[in-house]
């Protein structure tokens, strides 16, 4: 046998001639103790300018023994690269071996004696999770597709003798298309090379087994190129041209109209590719995924129709509930039981409730607390402005001194009185808000010094407001002064406007949810068509299917 291996090694025919008599006596071909290798294997992998005349007499010897089906067919493992229990080199087999030498007269061979195209390699170095190694796909197809080759595809497509199966999966659940998917890297060299093999394939609703089709897997593994080719992918032939998505109507000079297929992209269907981009917080380019058409104009549309009337409900609806929950808690007559917790119906509430119902004094921590948050909460309805929702946080140092000081004004002034509340005040530093912000304007550009007064109950409460007020204006204001004086305000400003456009997709499908099965499916199902301004858009449906028509 090690004449055998040493023949195939250096192609020497003459001297593999001379075994055959011994291959005929042994009836099989052998393989190769130290790694698992056969002949065949061994003689594809030391090909010469892309031959070896060993193969054919080896695939000779093999149909007199009978024994064509099992070499050609074998796999090998290499102990050498064992690591964990695992081979790196797990099941693969010749035919793998010749679509990786891009040997195409020798992958037409062996699927011609017999080689089974739907073999699978799961050897660790082509697994998704290997850190030294190419996932591929384990198939064949797959493996031929992810080397950019174009000519071993369509045969193996194509082939009369055993026609490779597209659908078919590997061990990670992924088609050949999804394997395309997982190796793009968004660079234009390959996302050309990506989207010419997907061309080639094109199952776009085939699902691997986590229920994702392509342009899905794409979307959420943030394959920007790959998933713009595929949204604005669109055939000429008639025979092709239904497996489109985007569809050109007409063109006249720079202007041109087009139709966009909006299958499994709208929210009309679970899993879309919008609610996938939007909540897909690892995407680190899902601002920039959001402006490729028809995704960019879906979402105007939908913020134009319903969205923001919607959200400047909400946003009014909150700015009253908040003015009561103030005004309620800074204003108490003496004597009196405060109302607070009637309109207290935010977070800690429940628990705010209970203890003001029992007539415990520590109540007005949580009040605190829930009245800063509620303001702080304010910021959320600041992203419905273009202009103010990507620095929506430096408003959280305007809000502060307020908060301060109504910190300052409910602790110093209830107190526990007879088992009832009541209205004590001996001594206020902080007599009133405008005092408040005026003696904290002094205080942080180093013109004044606080006043803690000892009449102050739970302090802890008025130090933590205290303290996140000097960490929000000296350390955030500091670091904005200084980045206004970089490069940094600049690059955001440029991002601002993609943030923000995430910002309001959020908004939009939290909008979306909160409607009525009924009103939502109304909504999205609508056919009537809708101008949007500008850019001119239209939103239609044609024969159950969503269309995005724009006019340039």
């Amino acid at each position: 046998s090690e004449k055998v291996f040493k023949a195939v090694s250096q192609g020497n025919t003459a001297d593999l001639h001379g075994l055959l008599d011994y291959l005929q006596l042994i009836c099989s071909i052998p393989s190769d103790e130290r790694n698992g290798k056969a002949a065949l294997l061994k003689a594809l992998l030391n090909l010469k300018d892309g031959r070896n005349d060993t193969i054919e007499v080896i695939l000779d010897a093999a149909e007199k023994t009978e024994d064509l089906e099992n070499l050609i067919n074998a796999s090998y493992t290499d102990p050498y690269y064992k690591e964990g229990g695992g081979d790196w080199w797990s099941c693969q087999t010749a035919l793998h071996v010749a679509i990786e030498r891009r040997s195409f007269e020798h992958v037409k061979l062996l699927v011609q004696k017999g080689a089974d195209v739907q073999a699978k390699a799961n050897g660790k170095f082509i697994q998704r999770t290997a850190e030294m190694g190419f996932y591929s796909g384990e198939l064949p197809l797959s493996l031929a597709a992810c080397t950019n080759q174009p000519d071993i595809v369509s045969f193996l497509m194509e082939t009369p003798y055993r026609r490779a199966d597209v659908t078919d999966r590997d061990s990670q659940g992924n088609t050949v298309l999804h394997t395309l998917v997982v190796i793009a890297d968004n660079t234009k060299e390959n996302t050309d090379v990506i989207a010419k093999m997907y061309d080639e394939i094109l199952l776009q609703e085939i699902e691997n087994t986590e229920g994702m089709t392509p342009l899905k897997l794409a979307a959420k593994l943030g394959k920007i190129e790959l998933f713009r080719h595929m949204l604005h992918r669109e055939f000429m032939d008639e025979e092709t041209r239904p497996l489109s998505r985007r569809f050109t109507e007409w063109v006249y000079g720079p202007v041109h109209s087009s139709l966009y297929d909006m299958t499994s992209i709208d929210t009309n269907e679970e899993d879309s590719v919008l609610e996938i981009i939007i909540f897909g917080s690892e995407i680190p380019n899902r601002p920039e995924m959001l402006q490729i058409e028809p995704l960019r104009s879906l979402l105007q549309n939908k913020w134009e129709r319903f969205a923001s009337k919607l959200f400047l409900m909400n946003f009014l609806l909150y700015v009253v509930y908040l003015t009561i929950f103030t005004a309620v808690a800074l204003h108490r007559k003496d004597g009196k039981k405060s109302l607070v917790f009637a309109v207290c119906c935010r977070q800690h509430s429940l628990t705010c409730v209970i203890m003001y119902g029992c007539g415990q004094e520590e109540y007005v921590a949580l009040l605190v607390l829930s009245l800063a948050l509620a303001w702080v909460n304010l910021l959320y309805y600041l992203r419905g402005s273009k202009q103010l929702g990507m620095y929506a946080f430096v408003a959280l140092i305007r809000n502060p001194p307020t908060v301060v000081s109504a910190a300052q004004n409910l602790t110093a002034d209830i107190q526990l009185q007879g088992g009832s509340l009541t209205t004590s005040v001996n001594k206020l530093s902080y007599r009133d808000v405008r005092f408040t912000i005026l003696e904290m304007f002094k205080f942080t550009i180093g013109m004044g010094e606080l006043q803690f007064t000892d009449d102050l109950q739970y302090k802890e409460v008025y130090h933590i407001l205290l303290i996140s007020y000097i960490v929000l204006t000296y350390i955030l204001l500091l670091n904005m002064l200084i980045a206004l004086m970089s490069n940094t305000v600049e690059r955001l400003s440029n991002q601002s406007e993609n943030i923000w456009n995430l910002q309001r997709a959020f908004t939009i499908l939290d909008m979306e949810r909160s409607l009525p099965k009924p009103q939502r499916h109304k909504l999205l199902s609508r056919s009537s068509k809708i101008c949007l301004p500008e850019t001119a858009w239209t939103h239609r449906n044609f024969s159950g299917k969503k269309k995005i028509t724009k006019h340039v």
